[in-house]
């Protein structure tokens, strides 16, 4: 039975490279859409506030209504009441009779001056609801337009980079697998943790990528000879050699122009 052939470190330095380019490449398409979605799920949450709110406005209107309805049967019953009293009045036998009868009229009436006072705080308030609905609808409809616009620019940017990232996001993963689990997750944690995501990063002018710390001539040449994983002290990024970082650029460079 044949041996499973060993990884250098060469290859996993390249393989974590590779896929510190990719994830770059990812990081840069999702920059161009920025704040894109946020914002339009912010606008979509508005909207839907605005709607809610105005739905809850018409269903005050509409109970208000039932109760100025009321008011007015109330009246009407009311108004039955008194004419009814009145020609009570006309048969009654005596004076305690005829007062009882008037207490009842009076009460009747007290009855319809509340009920038409009701009636005016009502119809206030139903104006009150009214012109609230009016600049509710205002702003729901500025808010709608809005929300058209960023969803035209978020669905633009979409059609032009979906593709590529859903591409990108497949070779991320097949190169994942390529590295053992240990260094992924190292990878995942460092890239976390430092500026712009990026984790692993070439020597540029003696300092490791991004940063201004000089790296000693002897540590460059540990880098260069590919034999062992080497950070920075400073960043804890992996460090590659310039020479490997070029080479495996123009290698995703071109796999990037073959999945646009």
């Amino acid at each position: 039975m044949a041996s499973k052939t060993e990884v250098t470190v060469e290859e996993k330095l390249r393989a974590l490279y590779d896929l510190q380019l990719i994830d770059s490449r990812v990081d840069e398409i999702r920059n161009v859409r920025g704040e894109l979605p946020l914002e339009v799920e912010d606008l979509e949450d508005e909207v839907q506030g605005l709607k809610t709110r105005v739905d809850k406005l018409k269903t005050d209107v509409e109970t208000i209504n039932y109760e100025i309805t009321s008011k007015k049967n109330m009246i009407e019953d009311a108004k039955a009441l008194i004419k009814k009293y009145n020609e009570q009045q006309k048969n009654v036998r005596n004076n305690r009779e005829f007062n009882s009868l008037s207490k009842e009229i009076e009460y009747q009436e007290l009855e319809i001056q509340l009920a038409e006072k009701h009636i005016r705080e009502h119809k206030a308030q139903i104006e009150q609801k009214i012109e609230v609905i009016s600049e509710t609808k205002e702003k729901l409809s500025e808010r709608e337009t809005h929300l058209k616009h960023k969803k035209g620019e978020l669905d633009a940017i979409l059609a032009e980079t979906e593709k590529e990232e859903k591409a990108l996001l497949s070779k991320s993963e097949e190169f994942e697998k390529k590295i053992e689990a240990r260094l992924v997750n190292a990878y995942k944690r460092i890239r976390g943790s430092v500026k712009n995501g990026l984790a692993v990063v070439p020597i540029e002018r003696g300092a490791s990528g991004g940063s201004f710390f000089t790296i000693p001539p002897q540590i460059q040449v540990e880098i260069a000879s590919r034999k062992k994983i080497i950070t920075d002290e400073h960043s804890g990024r992996i460090l590659v050699d310039p020479t490997l970082a070029e080479e495996e650029q123009q290698k995703m460079q071109e796999l990037f122009e073959s999945i646009k």
